[in-house]
């Protein structure tokens, strides 16, 4: 198998291939890489054997990667890419949990995972801290410089909340959102719910809504105000 020459050019968007068995998946894949910018679809597969011909024929930056593919397992394919000499790194998309298969992973480039389900914002975050490690160049001044460059790749930060919101009552509303499923909640039976004021419960929904990980609607059919409804927005 032959390697396309890489492209030595700081402007070339990185190249992705997104290579996923679902084509729904795949194709929410691909639009979440083309919102980032400063990356570009090389091409979208569906199995491991597509993936391996199409890397014949085009240079890629980076695969994003499902695991579990109808023909074989990914890492299966990022080995024999790399007995092959491509160096493409690799994000692994994955419900897989087991910490085996991610020291395998790592042992073969892959450089981040992201577990299903996942939010747009979620990938956007690991694109960018990839692209901000693939940036660096040049030699380290010392061992805090090579501390930084691997930080940006290896220990993504939680997004910061607003003041006055906790991680754990945000997981709480969130998991009862999710519960909810198509019928949602409103502020009032997320407080219940949860055992928070009302007031309290509509900024994390609100939270939920400004990051895109659920939506809000209003409810008419009552006399007055119509009663705004959060659903949880279900992600590939």
């Amino acid at each position: 198998m032959s390697t396309p020459p890489p492209v030595d050019n700081e402007h070339q968007p990185i190249r992705v291939l997104v290579v996923e068995d679902d084509p729904l998946a795949a194709d929410a894949h691909a639009l979440y890489v083309r919102r980032v910018p400063g990356f570009a679809v090389a091409g979208v597969v569906h199995s491991r054997a597509d993936a391996s011909q199409f890397l014949k024929r085009a240079a890629v930056d980076l695969l994003l990667l499902d695991l579990f593919l109808p023909d074989g397992h990914g890492l299966q394919l990022v080995r024999s890419l790399r007995a092959a000499g491509h160096t493409a790194d690799v994000i692994a998309v994955t419900s897989a949990r087991d910490l085996a298969v991610v020291r395998e992973g790592v042992s073969l480039g892959v450089v981040q995972y992201v577990l299903k389900p996942f939010t747009f914002s979620t990938l956007r975050d690991r694109l960018v801290r990839y692209a901000d490690f693939r940036a660096a160049a040049g030699e380290a001044s010392g061992q805090d410089e090579v501390d930084r460059a691997l930080a940006a790749l290896r220990a993504p930060q939680p997004a910061s909340l607003p003041k006055g919101l906790s991680l754990d009552t945000l997981q709480t509303i969130t998991e009862a959102l999710r519960a909810a499923g198509a019928d949602g909640l409103s502020a009032g039976t997320a407080a219940t719910a949860v055992g928070i004021s009302r007031i309290t419960a509509r900024r994390y929904l609100e939270h939920l809504v400004h990051t895109s990980r659920a939506a809000r609607t209003p409810q008419y059919g009552h006399v007055g105000r119509p009663e705004l409804r959060y659903r949880w927005l279900s992600q590939m």
